[in-house]
């Protein structure tokens, strides 16, 4: 399954992501900061759809009420 998803608060712009059996297989990220979403790419890799969203769910970024990694618990929740 492919979720294509459009942040909303966020810098990032769209979030590409393959799951396959409730697994993440990749994650590309356009827009934000780079180096972050990389890391974060290359970390979720491999986890299950469930261990993503109940980690990364509610982080907010700065005084926003979410951030890239809450966003893309929100587009992982697509899959379920």
């Amino acid at each position: 399954m492919t979720i294509d998803y459009q942040p909303k608060g966020v810098c990032s712009r769209r979030m590409r992501i393959e799951v396959e059996n409730g697994i993440v297989k990749s994650l590309e990220v356009q827009g934000g900061c780079y180096g972050n979403l990389q890391g974060i790419s290359r970390l979720v890799e491999g986890m299950r759809v469930d261990d993503v969203i109940a980690r990364l769910e509610g982080i907010r970024c700065g005084f926003k009420p979410t951030s890239c990694p809450d966003q893309l618990a929100q587009a992982l929740k697509q899959s379920r």
